[in-house]
């Protein structure tokens, strides 16, 4: 069994950390993504020309719903991204997957999947988020993270943060981004990538989210995670499962997914645990839908769905191989399938 998260947050020298990566297939030097058909160097489309939608595959969701219709509603759809996708976020249209095989970020048309481009950022990108009108992509292996426009793709900047930054997030002003071989966190102003501040985590913080008020990291590495303020003080330490990597706010409470432990905790945002709840084998990504929390599992090709108000299970749903990362688009969730090219949509 392999835990994306602990196979490339090691603290090791950069050389070895890449090797040990290439090893367990994280990095695989496979062949950069094809370009669609009349696409530039840059990933850009020529006027009037639409990249083919790169769907692979169409199954049954098992909780179909096809209201006031004749046909088949909520099927899960398997779309090309690109070699070994990592990190998903959403832009409001669009669907952004770090390509952490060939050291891109595919767009995706939310709506249909329509490939929009492939941009180029830095060294195997693992975190993404979005701003409100850029794209913020982490690059582990090379110690920065890229910002692009999200309406053209265009880099804006590059800028040096810690030591293997892996997760990354926005908390209305700032961009905040876990080093995971520093064992720290840096702090961005958005508008310009200026760092405002370098602030310790606990031990290989992986993943980080934003309650509304402050700033929450899992540390992969330490079993436990840690809340601060977006001053960078640190406001509480609390143990969580084994190899916390996946981090998500569901408007009240803060929910964790625990690789090493095989599933979740739900604590307040006081950092008292309400519950621990079961997930797949290999839990990894998490994200909240509004009244559901979905969780990847790694090993186990599946994403667990729970009631966000008890944590029940709702349902099991088979994607593709390796899950890692999930988002959400406001209407449906999008899962990165590390161990190949695909995204699945359900």
């Amino acid at each position: 069994m392999r835990n994306p998260a602990p196979a490339i947050l090691r603290r090791l020298p950069l050389t070895i950390v890449s090797l040990a990566l290439l090893l367990s297939g994280i990095l695989g030097l496979g062949p950069f993504l094809e370009r669609s058909h009349g696409q530039s160097e840059d990933g850009s489309l020529p006027t009037g020309r639409a990249a083919a939608s790169g769907v692979v595959s169409s199954t049954m969701n098992p909780l179909q719903i096809a209201l006031l219709h004749w046909y088949n509603a909520n099927l899960a759809t398997q779309f090309t991204a690109g070699a070994s996708p990592y990190g998903v976020a959403f832009d409001g249209a669009n669907i952004w997957v770090a390509l952490n095989g060939s050291g891109k970020v595919t767009k995706l048309r939310a709506n249909d999947g329509f490939n929009l481009g492939t941009f180029t950022v830095g060294s195997n990108p693992t975190g993404v988020a979005f701003d409100g009108a850029n794209i913020w992509v982490a690059n582990i292996n090379s110690n920065n993270v890229t910002k692009l426009r999200a309406s053209t793709g265009a880099v804006l900047g590059t800028f040096a943060v810690g030591t293997q930054p892996v997760g990354i997030a926005f908390d209305g002003s700032n961009i905040w981004v876990t080093n995971n071989g520093s064992n720290n966190v840096t702090k961005l102003r958005a508008s310009t990538g200026a760092v405002l501040g370098t602030f310790k985590a606990g031990t290989f913080p992986a993943a980080v989210a934003f309650d509304g008020a402050n700033i929450w990291v899992a540390n992969n590495g330490s079993n436990n995670v840690t809340k601060m303020s977006t001053s960078g003080a640190i406001l509480g330490t609390f143990p969580v499962g084994s190899q916390p990597g996946g981090i998500a706010f569901d408007g009240t409470n803060i929910w964790v997914a625990n690789f090493g432990s095989n599933n979740v905790t739900k604590l307040t945002t006081g950092g008292t645990v309400l519950g621990t709840f079961a997930a797949g084998n290999g839990p990894s990504g998490i994200v909240f839908d509004g009244a559901n929390i979905w969780v990847t599992d790694f090993s186990s090709t599946t994403v667990t769905k729970l009631l966000a108000s008890t944590g029940a299970t709702v349902g099991t749903f088979t994607v593709g191989s390796e899950p890692v990362a999930v988002g959400f688009d406001g209407a449906n969730v999008w899962v990165s399938n590390f161990n190949g090219t695909t995204v699945s949509k359900l």
